[in-house]
């Protein structure tokens, strides 16, 4: 088994989630020296920061004054950290103590991988599918579509988009991982800045896996190690966060270049 040093970021704002996230954090991981966890917290209520306090003999915690966004708080607790690898996690994911050491022992024998990202699923078992192996404004206008028949139309299209089709016996190179979960090496991380943090929420991981690329370097996926993701995408629900979505959509466009198919 490995030991090398690993960061595991929390980014919170009253996420509903989050405690139970860390009690199985505790359950799975105890005080193992190998592996720190780091928080930051965007300024929620005070009942919540007041609830959060109680994981201070867990975590390292940062309680800002302000909500600066998703690539922020990553940033916050990552740029300076000393680990060999940093892990970007939501706090709505559960994890398996031994799926992560899995992928651990993946980078630890490939120097070419810079991200890894695993299978990730509902609480029900089944797959979601959050990587990318392109982003055109075509695609998310389909997503949006509130008329079932012209998804079935584009059901092919939708399909290549979202990889449903994405092996699930082998490692994969892929273009583009979710940012609900996250294991970089932290070098790799550094080299790139972190996170873009023109972006408030949603993009960032999109826009991060393009630099790495930019890079030369790998972004693969492993349907050998799963976690549990409480996706409420919440961009499709709530007006306001849609707002930061169209937003920071033709932020990343304009910097990437505009494709429409």
């Amino acid at each position: 088994m490995s030991n090398a040093k690993v960061a595991i970021s929390i980014v919170t704002y009253n996420s509903k989630h989050i405690f139970d996230v860390l009690d199985n954090l505790k359950k799975e991981f105890g005080h193992d020296e190998n592996f720190r966890f780091v928080i930051f917290d965007n300024n929620s209520n005070e009942d919540y920061k007041e609830h959060l306090r109680e994981y201070m003999d867990f975590a390292e915690i940062t309680f800002y004054h302000e909500n600066n966004g998703f690539g922020f708080g990553h940033n916050y607790n990552l740029l300076h950290a000393d680990e060999t690898y940093f892990l970007v996690f939501n706090p709505d994911i559960v994890l398996v103590r031994d799926d992560l050491l899995k992928m651990i022992d993946m980078l630890e024998k490939d120097s070419s991988i810079a991200l890894l990202v695993p299978k990730v699923l509902n609480p029900d078992g089944s797959v979601q599918h959050l990587m990318r192996d392109r982003v055109s404004v075509f695609d998310y206008a389909l997503r949006f579509v509130p008329f079932q028949f012209v998804k079935e139309m584009f059901s092919k299209r939708l399909a290549s988009y979202e990889l449903r089709d994405i092996p699930n016996d082998r490692d994969v190179d892929i273009r583009i991982g979710s940012g609900c979960f996250m294991l970089l090496r932290g070098k790799d991380f550094k080299e790139v800045g972190g996170f873009d943090e023109r972006y408030f929420m949603y993009f960032e991981d999109y826009d991060l896996c393009l630099e790495l690329r930019k890079r030369n370097r790998r972004i693969v996926y492993t349907p050998f190690s799963q976690v549990v993701h409480y996706y409420e995408r919440g961009a499709h629900k709530n007006k306001k966060l849609f707002k930061i979505f169209m937003q920071s959509m033709y932020k990343y466009f304009n910097k990437w270049g505009w494709r429409l198919f």
